[in-house]
């Protein structure tokens, strides 16, 4: 049980100093209070999840088979498997399980609990479930495909040739394939639903954390897990708290009222770099900001159209203007710093040759058009200056914004004019990671909602493109590989996406001194287990407000 400071009068010390500012309020030694915008977490299934902030929470919640070590993303760590091999033919991977985890309900974590939870992503066939279908597995197949032949060993047979290691990074790395406690899910299912609706906010793990509860965007709030078969966590509480606005994150932190900030705006960021009781931890990161269009609205089915639009962003005005802290300039699929990612094509904003484009494509008065944008930043400032520089060659476009759900969601419905956003994956260290998030489409069909890969949602579909994309993967040469990752890059370019490569995102989080072993992960699967506090380390919290 908890034996820190109890939750309910530690929140109104909180309370009392945010609003009266007499009271110097400080998080308990043994609790961990991290401040983010919690506007796109929109649910706990682990199969349903979007987007990078709920990939940290789940992980903390649920163990996985195997997991990505945070510091050598390509070594690769036993959890709740022991070990595994791969056969000979290289379509069969096989997984030996430890003995003696338990659940948090108490129920043993058994070989048959994972292939359920395995099982249930296919069968659900929401946002997780794309990786898995472009590896080939199917509502049909994976019944047969993902098996338990005999006690604590679980076999992942590959329906199609791929290449192992990356099926083995994605399920260390996406958060998604964790071990559900099948007999509580089982127990809360609806008409069906594979307990989804109980999951939407309700846990049934056997991580270091259990859920305690959740109030959208308000608070969550997790307590420690006794029995965890790795030892007892040495945090007794993890409270994520909802804050909207960056310079109030600024003033908490600065106060000692919060641990750890995410999501701050970069002004903020570096004011507080200078302070002595602050570490700030930078992560690039392998997600991508974009500008996204939809070949579904006929302007830009037009490839004209879209090459117009590629010339009518200030790639390196936004990069040093606005994106200093977020990103750093970034024209390709692939992320930075892969053997097989091309240099940068080195485009540029240039009004002329972008209005010559529209009159070739019948615009040469331009057109009306929507962006849709996150009303958070730096996407927001993006979306203006973007908005800005279509103006100039008579493409109006009426800035919509929106939270998460409002504006990826329709982007998953494909129901979206133009989009700024974030995304791409590259979770794996493995190329075909990002070129799945962003360029692969096997099914351009409304009915195959493959929602969680941007070429789909664009409406943007090759069949030589998916083709190569597949044989590059299935390479065992890696200089021959790497060349045929060039080539992808060379084609997709000049196909003239609907997806415009700005920026590599770069993450920066703002981490108070005495917090120790807080490690984060360019996959977003920052693991809490081996967090503590050093108060020795503690600096006085600072006056709090100056510069505000």
């Amino acid at each position: 049980m908890n034996t820190g400071t109890p939750l309910g009068a530690w929140i109104l010390a909180l309370l009392l100093t945010v609003s009266g500012g007499a009271v110097q309020a400080k998080t308990p030694p043994d609790q961990l209070l991290i401040g983010m915008n919690m506007n796109n977490l929109l649910t706990l299934d682990p199969a349903a999840m979007t987007g990078n902030d709920i990939v940290g929470i789940v992980v903390n919640l649920y163990d996985p088979l195997i997991e990505l070590d945070p510091q050598e993303l390509t070594n690769v760590r036993p959890a709740l498997a022991t070990s595994w091999e791969v056969n000979d033919a290289r379509d069969l991977i096989t997984f030996h399980l430890r003995d003696g985890v338990k659940f948090h309900s108490g129920n043993p974590v058994t070989a048959e609990d994972l292939v359920w939870s395995m099982r249930r992503i296919l069968h659900l066939n929401l946002a997780q479930a794309s990786v898995w279908k472009s590896y080939g597995f199917t509502k049909k197949n994976v019944d047969e495909m993902v098996r338990t032949p005999s006690p604590g060993i679980v076999e992942i047979q590959l329906p199609k040739p791929n290449d192992p290691k990356l099926v083995i990074y994605s399920l260390a790395a996406l958060g998604s394939v964790v071990a559900l406690d099948s007999k509580t899910v089982k127990a809360h299912e609806v008409n069906g639903d594979w307990g989804n609706r109980w999951l939407t906010t309700n846990e049934a793990g056997s991580g270091p954390f259990r859920l305690d509860s959740w109030q959208a965007k308000d608070v969550l709030n997790m307590s420690r897990n006794p029995q965890y078969w790795r030892g007892e966590p040495r945090l007794t509480r993890v409270v994520f708290r909802h804050f909207q606005e960056s310079q109030t994150l600024r003033l908490m932190i600065e106060k000692g009222d919060l641990d750890i900030a995410n999501n701050m705006a970069v002004s903020d960021v570096t004011a507080l770099s200078h302070d002595p009781a602050m570490t700030v931890d930078t992560v690039k990161k392998g997600t991508i900001y974009y500008v996204a269009m939809s070949m579904k609205e006929p302007h830009f089915a037009n490839p004209k159209v879209r090459e117009a639009v590629r010339y009518l962003i200030d790639y390196q005005g936004i990069g040093k203007a606005l994106m200093t802290g977020y990103g750093i300039v970034h024209q390709r699929p692939i992320q930075v710093g892969m053997p097989a990612t091309l240099p940068d094509p080195g485009y540029r904003l240039d009004i002329p040759r972008a209005k010559a484009l529209l009159a070739e494509a019948g615009y040469p008065d331009g057109f009306d058009t929507t962006l849709r944008v996150l009303a958070d930043q730096p996407f927001l400032n993006i979306a203006i200056a973007v908005q800005s520089t279509l103006m100039q060659a008579g493409i109006r476009a009426k800035i919509v914004t929106g939270t998460g759900n409002q504006i990826y969601g329709a982007m998953r419905e494909r129901k979206f004019d133009m989009l700024v956003g974030r995304g791409g994956s590259g979770v794996e260290p493995h190329p075909h990671s990002s070129l799945r998030a962003l360029v692969y489409n096997p099914d351009n069909n409304d009915a195959a909602r493959l929602t969680n890969f941007q070429g789909w949602r664009t409406g943007f579909y090759d069949k030589q493109l998916n083709t190569d994309i597949d044989q590059a993967l299935l390479e065992r040469d890696p200089e021959k590989q790497k060349q045929d990752y060039f080539a992808i890059q060379e084609r997709y370019d000049a196909l003239i996406p609907a997806l415009v490569p700005l920026s590599q995102m770069v993450d920066s989080i703002v981490v108070r001194k005495d917090v120790k072993n807080y490690l984060p992960h360019p996959s977003a699967t920052t693991f809490l287990r081996d967090v503590y506090k050093d108060e020795s380390q503690a600096t006085a919290p600072s006056a709090g407000g100056k510069g505000l």
